[in-house]
């Protein structure tokens, strides 16, 4: 008998062993369970992952392996996150989730100002007070940012030139308005009756 006969029977040998060994039986000790086991058995399809064809269609799986051919990889615990078993022990994990069993959520890019957590099967940033935005990146101003200002910081606008403000609402004249007059826009003055000129600084003539 050749070394690759010897190997298959050497196999199945401890498939046999193996099976034995697992079976539960009530019969008392030294009674052989009863066990079909062809060594000229066929299996189509063949068995996979190292299975043995024990009898005509049946395999007799290796260990982390089921299915009819041995075709499925089965992983303990079980892939999560709709995770999909690529080998025993081994997850291959759809986009927002890794780890070795899909258990870890991972949010592409992070969460800045927020936790990223499982929402319907998909990774998500769920964000803290006063942020928004994919990553909680943005701050959230509930007064607005009037006039080009940004919000960069839960309630705090950056303001361009010429504007002050919790809201940027507030107009900057480098020279006082004259007379009441009032700085409505950067360096414009709106003047009261009477009164004109950039700074309201003259007194209307009425001829």
């Amino acid at each position: 008998m050749g070394v690759v006969g010897l190997a298959s029977r050497a196999l199945l040998a401890a498939a046999l062993v193996a099976l034995c060994s697992a079976a539960r039986s009530d019969a008392p000790r030294g009674v052989a369970v009863g066990f079909v086991f062809d060594l000229k058995a066929r299996c189509e399809p063949q068995c996979r992952h190292g299975g043995i064809c024990i009898r005509n269609d049946t395999c007799f799986c290796s260990k982390g392996y089921e299915g009819e051919s041995c075709q499925f990889a089965h992983c303990q615990p079980r892939c999560k996150n709709g995770g999909t078993c690529l080998r025993p022990g081994k997850c291959r994990c759809p986009p927002g989730f890794g780890g070795r069993f899909c258990q870890k959520v991972t949010c592409d890019g992070g969460c800045w100002n927020g936790e990223c957590i499982a929402v319907n099967g998909a990774a998500k940033c769920i964000c803290s007070s006063s942020w928004t935005g994919s990553k909680c990146q943005e701050a959230i101003c509930p007064q607005g940012c009037t006039n080009g200002g940004s919000c960069v910081a839960p309630g705090v606008c950056s303001c361009p030139e010429g504007w002050l403000g919790g809201a940027c609402h507030v107009a900057v004249c480098t020279k006082s308005c004259w007379n009441g007059g009032k700085c409505i826009s950067p360096d414009k003055c709106r003047c009261r009756p009477r009164f004109t000129g950039p700074l309201c600084e003259r007194v209307m003539r009425y001829d």
